[in-house]
């Protein structure tokens, strides 16, 4: 199976910055496009920046030219890092990683995974 961490969430005044780290670990074979959603109160969750295993990436209308996605494949890692943030942006968020495994010689999936969700709260 694949655990996926987050960290990097906390409180910050309107206009500040955080940058939120997710590890993927398990049996991984490979991991194909990662990406963070979030989900604020009474909300639908929404996918806020992906990236591919290539580098390529795309983000959602709101966030562009304030967050930026990347990843170290090495690490099975990926980061947000998110600047001017606003109090819309307040909502949990979550990793998600495009994952193929690696069990008793076999390749199984891809599948999705989830982290478990880390809380960002911007203040006005």
């Amino acid at each position: 199976q694949v655990q996926l961490v987050e960290s990097g969430g906390g409180l910050v005044p309107a206009g500040g910055s955080l940058r939120l780290s997710c590890a993927a670990s398990g049996s991984i074979f490979s991991i194909n496009a990662m990406g963070w959603y979030r989900q604020a109160p009474g909300k639908q969750r929404e996918l806020v920046a992906a990236i591919t295993s290539g580098g390529s990436t795309n983000y959602a209308d709101s966030v562009k030219g304030r967050f930026t996605i990347s990843r170290d494949n090495a690490k099975n890692t990926v980061y947000l890092q998110m600047n001017s943030l606003k109090p819309e942006d307040t909502a949990v968020y979550y990793c998600d990683a495009d994952t193929v495994l690696y069990s008793s010689r076999k390749i199984y999936g891809p599948g999705d995974y989830w982290g478990q969700g880390t809380q960002v709260t911007v203040s006005s």
